[in-house]
C-alpha cells in the first residue's frame, strides 16, 4: 500500500522533485488559477455592468472600478480615435492630467499612434526608452517609470488607445498583457455598441424634433390606417379649431389614407372648412425593406392666405388689362371728340346768344371738354410706367381725380366735400403717381362709408400748407379701422374686403409712391366714427420717409 503511494507521488511530482519543491510549485499554481478565476470574474462583471445606453466616460469608470483589483497601476489615460485624430477623453486618478482633455495627438514620434495602427501593445521604459516619443516628456513629468499602451480596435477600425503608467519597476507578465488585450476586446465591442446606439438616438432625435418643428400638420398611420404619430402642428389644429373641422379633417385623411393604400400612389384633396380656411391634403405611401406599403404619411398644409393672394394677383392682373382696355378706348374716343368739340366751336361762332341753338350748342361743346378731360384722366391713369418728375400743383391732380371718380361718388349718394387751398407753392414730384395715390384713398374712402349704415354719408378733401410741405387729408365718416390693425393696414395683400372687390395693394402702392416722393402718408381712425389719411410731400423732396399711424 505505502509503495503504491509513492508511485502515484512519483508520477504527480516527477521522479527528481522534492517535497518542498511540490508545495511550492503547487502553490503558485492555485494562486494562477485564482487569479485567472478573478481575471475572468472581473472581465463578466464589467462586460455585465455595461450597458447600452451607458456613456463612455460610465463605462471607463467601471473598467476602472474592477481593474484597480487585479492589475497595479498608477495612471490611466483613454485616448478615442475621432474621425481623424486621437484624443484625450479621460485620465485615472482625475488629477493626473499633464494635456487638457480633448487634445489631439500629434501621429509624428508617438507611441499611442504606433500602438493603434500597428494593432499591438507597446511597452516603454520611460527612463531608459529605447527612441524619442513623442509622449515621453509629460509621462516622466508624472514620475512613471514605465508605459503600456493597449489598442482598442475591432475588425472594421480602430477605436483608441488605453495607456497604464507605473512608478515602480516591477515587470509586466504575460498572463496580465494577455487579459489586457482580452479586456481591450471586449472593450472594443462595448463601445461600438454604445457609439451605434449614440448614434441611433440621435438620428432619431434629430427626426423628432424635425418632425416637431414642421409647421404644417404630418400624420403617419400603420397598414390599417390607425395614427402611429402625429406632430405638434395637428395637435394644435385639433384644439384650435371646432369639433365639427376635427371630424371633416379625420373623414378626409382617413378616406385618402385608404385610397393610398389600395393604389400604392400619393393622392391629393382640398379642403374647405367652416371658417373659411383652405388646406391641401396629401397622403403618400411608406414601403418596407421589401417594397411593400405598411404605412402611409398625410401631410397637410394650410393654403389659405395662398389662394387669397392668387385671387388678389389675379384681380391685380385684371385690373392692368382694364389699364390697357381704358387707354385704347380714350385713343378711340379722342378722334370722333375731336370732331365734336371743333364743329361745336365752328357752329357756335356763327349762332348768336338769344339763338334757342345757342344754349345746345353750348351744352355740347361743355360736355365735349369734359369728356377730354375724363379720356385725358384715363390716359394718365393707364400710363403709370412713364411718369418722369415735373413741377405741378396739387389742386390739379385732385381736380383731375375727381373727374375720374365723381360720377361713381354720385351714384352712391357720397357727399364730397373739396377744402382747397389757393395760394400753394407748386410741387415736384409726378402729378399721375399722386393722382394714383388720391385715387386709392378716395375708393378706400368710399368703402369705409358705404360699409356703415348712415344718411350723410360724406367724404372730405382738404389740401393743405404746413411746415415746408404740402397735405392732402382725404376724410370719411365711414366704419373706421381697428387700432390692432393700423399697423398692417400697408402691408401688401392686406385687405379686408372681399377677393373681387379688392387686391390689398392700393395702400402699399400709395406709400412706396409718397417714399419716392420723400413723403409719407399718416392715419387716424376711430371704429364707426371714420378715417382721416393725410398725403404729406415736402417741398424739398428727400429720400426719407415712414408710414405713421
Amino acid at each position: 500500500m505505502l509503495e503504491d503511494k509513492n508511485e502515484m507521488i512519483a508520477l504527480l511530482t516527477g521522479v527528481e522533485s522534492s517535497k518542498k519543491s511540490y508545495y511550492t510549485e503547487l502553490k503558485k499554481t492555485v494562486d494562477m488559477l485564482q487569479k485567472k478565476n478573478m481575471q475572468l470574474e472581473i472581465m463578466n462583471e464589467v462586460m455585465k455592468s455595461i450597458k447600452i445606453d451607458m456613456t463612455l466616460e460610465e463605462i471607463l469608470n467601471n473598467m476602472v472600478d474592477k481593474l484597480k483589483n487585479i492589475i497595479q497601476f498608477d495612471r490611466l489615460s483613454f485616448f478615442l480615435l475621432q474621425n481623424v485624430s486621437l484624443t484625450l477623453i479621460n485620465v485615472f486618478p482625475e488629477n493626473t492630467f499633464t494635456i487638457e482633455r480633448g487634445i489631439d495627438l500629434p501621429r509624428d514620434r508617438s507611441l499611442y499612434w504606433m500602438a493603434l495602427t500597428k494593432r499591438q501593445v507597446m511597452f516603454q521604459q520611460v527612463e531608459t526608452p529605447t527612441w524619442n516619443f513623442h509622449e515621453l516628456e509629460f509621462l516622466r513629468n508624472l514620475k512613471l517609470t514605465s508605459i503600456l499602451v493597449v489598442p482598442i480596435y475591432s475588425k472594421n477600425k480602430e477605436i483608441g488607445v488605453i495607456c497604464i503608467g507605473r512608478c515602480f519597476r516591477e515587470h509586466w507578465h504575460s498572463d496580465d498583457i494577455a487579459f489586457l488585450e482580452q479586456l481591450a476586446d471586449h472593450l472594443a465591442v462595448s463601445i461600438e455598441n454604445t457609439q451605434l446606439y449614440n448614434e441611433v438616438l440621435r438620428s432619431k432625435q434629430e427626426w423628432e424634433n424635425t418632425f416637431k418643428a414642421v409647421d404644417d400638420m404630418i400624420i403617419i398611420f400603420d397598414k390599417h390606417v390607425n395614427v402611429i404619430q402625429m406632430n405638434d402642428s395637428v395637435r394644435h389644429f385639433l384644439k384650435t379649431h371646432h369639433h365639427k373641422d376635427n371630424l371633416l379633417l379625420e373623414q378626409h385623411y382617413k378616406r385618402l389614407a385608404n385610397k393610398t393604400f389600395q393604389t400604392e400612389k400619393a393622392r391629393y384633396k382640398e379642403i374647405n372648412f367652416e371658417d373659411q380656411s383652405t388646406f391641401e391634403l396629401y397622403t403618400y405611401p411608406v414601403y418596407n425593406n421589401k417594397n411593400i406599403v405598411n404605412g402611409v404619411i398625410a401631410y397637410v398644409k394650410d393654403v389659405t392666405e395662398k389662394r387669397k393672394m392668387e385671387v388678389q394677383l389675379l384681380h391685380s392682373g385684371k385690373l392692368a388689362a382694364i389699364g390697357e382696355m381704358a387707354a385704347g378706348v380714350a385713343h378711340e374716343l379722342n378722334s370722333p371728340l375731336t370732331a365734336i368739340l371743333g364743329n361745336s366751336q365752328l357752329l357756335l361762332r356763327n349762332v348768336k346768344d338769344d339763338d334757342d341753338s345757342f344754349t345746345l350748342l353750348r351744352d355740347i361743346k361743355t360736355c365735349g371738354i369734359r369728356c377730354k378731360d375724363i379720356i385725358k384722366s384715363l390716359l394718365a391713369f393707364s400710363r403709370q410706367e412713364e411718369y418722369t418728375f415735373q413741377t405741378f400743383h396739387i389742386n390739379d391732380a385732385v381736380k383731375q381725380v375727381l373727374n375720374l371718380l365723381k360720377y361713381q361718388l354720385e351714384k352712391n349718394q357720397i357727399t364730397v366735400i373739396t377744402n382747397l387751398h389757393k395760394d400753394l407753392p407748386m410741387i415736384e414730384g409726378s402729378q399721375q403717381q399722386i393722382e394714383q395715390i388720391i385715387i386709392n384713398l378716395l375708393l378706400n374712402a368710399k368703402d369705409a362709408v358705404e360699409a356703415i349704415v348712415k344718411d350723410n354719408k360724406e367724404i372730405e378733401i382738404i389740401t393743405s400748407l404746413e411746415n415746408q410741405a404740402v397735405k392732402v387729408s382725404v376724410r370719411d365718416n365711414g366704419i373706421g379701422i381697428e387700432q390692432e390693425r393700423l399697423s398692417k393696414i400697408f402691408h401688401p395683400f392686406h385687405t379686408t374686403k372681399e377677393a373681387e372687390k379688392g387686391t390689398g395693394l392700393g395702400l402699399s402702392v400709395s406709400i412706396g409712391i409718397a417714399k419716392t416722393h420723400g413723403g409719407s402718408i399718416d392715419v387716424i381712425s376711430e371704429v364707426n366714427k371714420g378715417s382721416t389719411f393725410q398725403l404729406v410731400l415736402p417741398l424739398q423732396p428727400t429720400n426719407k420717409t415712414e408710414a405713421s399711424v
